[in-house]
């Protein structure tokens, strides 16, 4: 097996593990905490562009992770989150930042900064800017960044 099955199978791994948890954790905070740092990760660079909004969309969309939850809610908690950080970026994150907080259990609170990542990553690029973001996401829940590679 040559290394990039290997790795593709290693993510096909980490993407039926964040399905199976975000099912047996599933609850509307858990869901909205994790949509505000989806958001906070597509604007890691301050602004979200159309193109990136679609790109999040179709990513929540398909994402097995959140196919627990109805589509239309994910689509519109996301959509909400996006709508405040375009609309004032800093009161946006602080309000997204907030609802990431109310997440006290460390397992789902762990559970978030993995989707986080793997949101970063799904370009398969995850940048500087977007690692700052979920480093931030980890302080904010009491989360070490290294435990995560950050």
């Amino acid at each position: 097996m040559g290394f990039f099955d290997d790795l593709k199978n290693r993510a096909s791994q980490m993407q039926a593990s964040l399905v199976q948890e975000m099912s047996r954790f599933r609850n509307q905070a858990l869901m909205e905490a994790v949509l505000a740092g989806c958001a906070l990760v597509s604007a890691a660079d301050g602004s979200v562009s159309k193109a990136e909004k679609e790109k999040m969309i179709g990513f929540v969309r398909n994402s097995e992770a959140l196919k627990s939850y109805d589509q239309g809610t994910v689509i519109d908690t996301f959509q909400k989150y996006i709508g405040k950080l375009e609309f004032d970026f800093d009161v946006g994150k602080i309000e997204a930042m907030r609802t990431i907080a109310a997440v006290k259990k460390p397992e789902e609170a762990r559970l978030l900064v993995r989707v986080c990542c793997a949101i970063g990553g799904s370009d398969g690029h995850f940048d500087a800017g977007e690692k700052k973001v979920v480093r931030e996401i980890c302080q904010e829940l009491g989360l070490n960044p290294a435990e995560f590679d950050l």
